[in-house]
């Protein structure tokens, strides 16, 4: 099993001068740290308007930043909004290409639709259509970085001429292909289309395996892929705080996964938010006798005690853990003496046996892969003569056009 970090930018009022600054800059000394210690993955949310909850509009930025000071960690959009009114299917292909050429073929390329309403009424995207939007624009992304040219589109949502997509990524034919799953369903659903299912429902090592028998059992059964690779996987995210002394993890790091846990509730499911006046740890403060604590069955105690919790995941069948260490108003030196620690005490049994576990996944799963190809619809390739030639503006006012 492999383990990554995961980033909100979570933020909390009171806010004083360079706040921010010193949040984005604490997480990529961060990030920096857990690429030293061998942790493979760093993720980034992307999100808008959602004060303290998260900081996070601009993932593409932050990870590239990210990519100039790490050497081996995979660089993770958790995820890309692809409603076109967040981000334009082509703007995607050659933001994704271009990271994957800076940080020298480490993307992974997470996506989902959206479900709070200030993002989504912040942008114009209708509730209704916003699953059949993530569909339409992750298969289209994926075939303008895999095609040459792409053949133009003409769809529900948006439409485009034929055009070169350029960049091209490093990873072809494109980088592996995530999507957020809230719920089981969509994992089911991430399986059909031969996608990463990116777990973000907190659920225990019992619950853990019938996500992941669901997953690969459809995977095997039913998988058309979406893109041009199947990526296999299945990544949950816990709550994290290690320390040698239990009590103390969890002085440290409870409080953080405990504002997430009702920050989430406040912008997606119970809140009211006035913009730029409602307090959420305000309204957490009030409510904290009422949000249920955390433990190790969280992420969140001693050494050994994370090591048993991580094992039901890998028992599980789990591909991926990654740790929601920055919530709330968790210390950026508490987190970094967590991940150090984890990484002494904690992963090495886990790595130990990855090689073996990553092999034997792979050539059980390369016959299902196959056969999902095999039923797959791919866009037609354009041939040399219907490619279309497009005349500069200049010369189509010269000639009178």
């Amino acid at each position: 099993m492999k383990f990554g970090t995961f980033y909100e930018h979570q933020l909390p009022r009171p806010w004083e001068e360079g706040d921010e600054q010193r949040l984005i800059q604490e997480s990529l000394e961060q990030v920096e740290l857990a690429d030293r210690l061998g942790i493979e993955y760093a993720w980034e949310v992307e999100h808008h308007f959602l004060e303290e909850y998260s900081h996070s509009s601009a993932p593409e930025v932050f990870l590239a930043a990210c990519s100039q000071r790490t050497k081996n960690i995979r660089l993770g959009h958790g995820i890309v909004l692809m409603p076109v009114n967040y981000n334009h299917p082509a703007r995607v292909a050659e933001r994704i290409a271009t990271l994957d050429l800076v940080s020298n073929g480490r993307v992974e390329f997470g996506t989902g639709e959206s479900s709070a309403i200030l993002e989504l009424e912040g942008f114009d995207v209708s509730v209704e259509d916003k699953r059949d939007q993530w569909f339409e624009t992750v298969e289209q992304c994926a075939n303008m970085m895999a095609m040459d040219p792409y053949p133009g589109f003409e769809g529900r949502f948006f439409s485009m001429p034929c055009r070169s997509v350029v960049p091209k990524p490093v990873q072809r034919p494109h980088p592996p292909l995530w999507v957020a799953c809230s719920n089981r369903e969509t994992i089911k659903l991430a399986a059909r289309l031969g996608m990463g299912a990116l777990t973000f429902a907190f659920v225990d090592q019992t619950e853990a395996k019938a996500w992941v028998d669901d997953y690969y059992r459809i995977l095997k059964e039913e998988c058309v892929p979406i893109g041009h690779a199947v990526n296999a996987n299945i990544a949950m995210v816990t709550g994290f705080s290690c320390h040698e002394d239990a009590a103390e993890a969890h002085r440290r790091g409870a409080d953080g996964f405990r504002f997430f846990g009702f920050a989430l509730g406040h912008y997606y499911l119970f809140g009211e938010h006035k913009p730029g006046r409602t307090g959420v740890w305000e309204a957490f403060e009030q409510a904290r006798d009422q949000w249920p604590d955390v433990g190790e069955e969280r992420g969140i105690g001693t050494p050994a005690q994370l090591r048993e919790h991580l094992k039901g995941f890998e028992e599980a069948g789990v591909d991926q853990v990654s740790f929601l260490q920055q919530g709330g108003r968790n210390r950026h030196e508490h987190i970094c003496e967590a991940l150090e620690l984890f990484a002494k005490e904690v992963k090495p049994e886990f790595t130990e046996r990855e090689e073996e576990r990553e092999a034997a996944k792979a050539e059980e799963l390369a016959p299902y892969i196959e056969a999902a190809f095999e039923r797959k619809e791919r866009m037609r390739e354009l041939v040399d003569d219907e490619i279309p030639v497009v005349t500069a503006i200049g010369r189509n006012i010269a000639e009178g056009n």
